[in-house]
């Protein structure tokens, strides 16, 4: 028996490096830097661009299929972290049963964070970053009515980040 506890210990298998998927492999193809990131558990492709580089990709992804704008969000990493700008794009086309999938991930500085706006590629971002605007004080550059949506004009603040300190009173001014 102590023959067996000596015997060393096979080295665990190493993970499977991601490969790039087919979306990303015809951005890197066409000259569109950008980052793979590994698939969600549905297997749709996950890609990284930099601020600078969100609407040539976009323009891009529009020109591949990507004509649905399903998704844009805003997440916080967590105090002193980054904001994320989150795009979740579809290819809808007739009898598509199946449509492709994409999101595309901004990481964006908590102190300032700026990145363009995809509203004159999509026309439904117009409100969704709007509300990312609103929640967690993202600039979306060029939006033609960037202002708040959910929270009155006059509001300090951006409720939806992980470091928002919520004020114990606010007066609501045209109550009556």
């Amino acid at each position: 028996m102590a023959e067996e506890e000596s015997k060393p210990v096979p080295a665990a298998k190493e993970e499977a490096l991601v490969q790039a998927g087919k979306i990303s492999q015809w951005l890197t193809e066409n000259g569109f830097d950008h980052e793979f990131l590994a698939p969600d558990k549905n297997g749709v492709e996950i890609i990284k661009v930099a601020a600078d580089f969100l609407l040539p990709t976009a323009t891009a992804l529009y020109a591949y299929g990507f004509n649905y704008l399903q998704f844009q969000g805003g997440v916080d990493l967590g105090p002193g972290q980054e904001f994320v700008s989150v795009y979740h794009l579809i290819k809808v086309g007739d009898n598509s049963d199946r449509p492709e999938e994409v999101r595309v991930k901004v990481f964006l500085p908590r102190e300032n964070p700026v990145v363009p706006s995809v509203y004159w590629i999509w026309k439904t971002a117009d409100w969704q970053e709007r509300e990312s605007y609103d929640m967690y004080g993202i600039i979306y550059e060029g939006h033609p009515n960037l202002k708040r949506i959910l929270m009155p004009e006059d509001w300090v603040g951006w409720p939806l980040r992980k470091d928002y300190i919520s004020p114990d009173f606010y007066e609501l001014q045209d109550a009556y």
